[in-house]
């Protein structure tokens, strides 16, 4: 289901590449002042729109504490699975219908957008993104918000950048500064936000004084209005203390095992998405979305620990950890049900659920070096804050975003040299051990399923990126 294309000109010279852009009409000319304006308003539109999706998406979990009110034991639970069950259904149908694209994250189609090998349809994905997203959190799912209001933040910009007829580089930077103020609109996190643009889209992002003060300014403003809405401080705040310097090694070890991880999952991840495609393509695209939200609905009941993006979750195994073995299946369930949630196709993010899951991972690793070597006070949190940071590193494979991430999510900067030991390392045996970044395997993927081959712009056309790497292969 696409777009109706504009009509093309009966006469005269061809469109150029910016007029076709922009629908035909020739890209407008606009003040740095004005550009900024944009840029705010773009920032107070996605930290509105995703301080209600945040509200009204935990207000949606809301309905399994309702069912408990009037059912108990195995009714409960049948009801739980049939509830969590058409939520997910709703949602996937929602996305298949309307809007495919709207599907998963969206962080890849946004850096597919700013390479010009993806449209962002706004006017479906918005209502899709916003409502399924809603439904596909409120279910339960093991999913983040976080990939829903970027791909929002970056729909509204792109409303605006039409609206207003920007160049084609005007446009792709307002478009990255709304991807921005929607992942400060997740997090409170503004100063991540300004980092994932700089780091996760570094080879597709137009770099220039405007654009990137374009990309501060959305952030900055959207985490002022999520704070106005949800108030301000850390959203998963942690109280910490410093760590010895005979301690920092354990965080190194950390790290190898996060970097380890970080491929696995990245892995695991891909082979869900084939997987569920492939069932759905035999036999139903509802068959998997039906039995995992099934399944999800009595873990509300039974391990709440292993549903829900986890962002409560963490603070409260880091502060209140559970029994080894308790915490050793919670890692285990985590890592299956974020697979399983992801391959639903519903939207949905993974930053949250790799936050959770690193902490269970990170408490784990501390409570076995605990057996060995005795631990000092705030050393479960500390490793717990590390680990968040650690896999985040070696999944994405953005090492400074997940370590500004961590901090402001949790206030706990007396840990920064131990996170960032931790994150570098990961990410370094990441890179050894031929891991990708999550977002360009999806990407890839979807520019596959789609019948692209990437790039499809010619070279002397691209506008952005600072990595040398992809766009000019080494010579012999």
């Amino acid at each position: 289901m696409g777009e109706p294309a504009a009509a093309a000109p009966t006469s005269g010279a061809p469109l150029s590449a910016e007029a076709e852009a922009t629908g035909g009409d020739p890209p407008r000319v606009m003040s740095d002042a004005a550009y900024y304006f944009l840029a705010v308003l773009v920032g107070a539109m996605a930290g509105a729109v995703g301080a209600a999706f945040h509200q009204l998406s935990t207000a949606a979990l809301g309905w399994a504490g309702l069912v408990l009110q009037y059912f108990e034991g195995a009714q409960a639970l049948g009801v739980l699975a049939g509830v969590s069950a058409l939520m997910v259904l709703v949602s996937v149908a929602l996305v298949r219908i309307f809007a495919p694209e709207a599907a998963g994250s969206g962080v890849q189609e946004i850096e597919g957008a700013l390479d010009g090998q993806r449209e962002v349809r706004w006017k479906r994905i918005l209502p899709v993104k916003f409502v399924a997203g809603i439904l596909s959190l409120g279910s339960g799912l093991v999913l983040g918000r976080e990939g829903p209001t970027i791909h929002i933040g970056a729909s509204l910009a792109k409303a605006v950048g039409d609206g207003f007829v920007l160049g084609t580089r005007d446009g792709r930077g307002l478009l990255a500064a709304g991807g921005a103020a929607g992942l400060a609109a997740a997090f409170n996190a503004p100063l991540a936000a300004i980092l994932f643009v700089i780091e996760e889209t570094r080879r597709q992002f137009p770099y220039g004084l405007r654009t990137y003060s374009a990309v501060i300014i959305a952030s900055v403003v959207s985490a002022v209005v999520t704070e106005m809405a949800g108030g301000s401080g850390p959203m998963m705040g942690m109280q910490a203390l410093e760590m010895p310097f005979w301690l920092l090694p354990a965080f190194a070890g950390l790290g190898v095992i996060l970097g380890v991880l970080g491929v696995i999952f990245n892995w695991a991840l891909v082979a869900a998405l084939d997987l569920s495609r492939g069932i759905g393509l035999k036999v139903s695209p509802y068959l998997v979305p039906l039995v995992v939200g099934a399944a999800i609905g009595p873990l509300l009941l039974l391990r709440p620990e292993a549903t829900t993006g986890g962002e409560a979750l963490a603070v409260q195994l880091a502060t209140h950890p559970l029994t080894l073995a308790t915490l050793a299946m919670v890692v285990l369930i985590r890592f299956v049900m974020t697979l399983a949630s992801y391959s639903t196709g519903v939207p949905g993010g993974i930053f949250a659920p790799i936050l959770a899951l690193a902490t269970s991972v990170g408490l784990l690793a501390a409570m076995l070096l605990d057996l060995a070597v005795p631990l000092p006070p705030g050393a479960m949190v500390a490793f717990a804050v590390a680990a968040m940071g650690g896999l985040f590193s070696s999944t994405i494979r953005a090492p400074l975003v997940g370590m500004v991430l961590v901090a402001e999510l949790t206030g706990a900067y007396v840990l920064m040299v131990p996170v960032i030991i931790t994150c570098v390392t990961a990410n370094v045996v990441a890179e050894g051990l031929g891991g990708k970044p999550i977002y360009e395997v999806l990407l890839e993927r979807t520019l596959r399923l789609a019948g692209q081959t990437p790039p499809r712009e010619p070279k002397d056309e691209q506008l952005g990126g600072w990595d040398a790497r992809r766009r000019q292969p080494p010579t012999v």
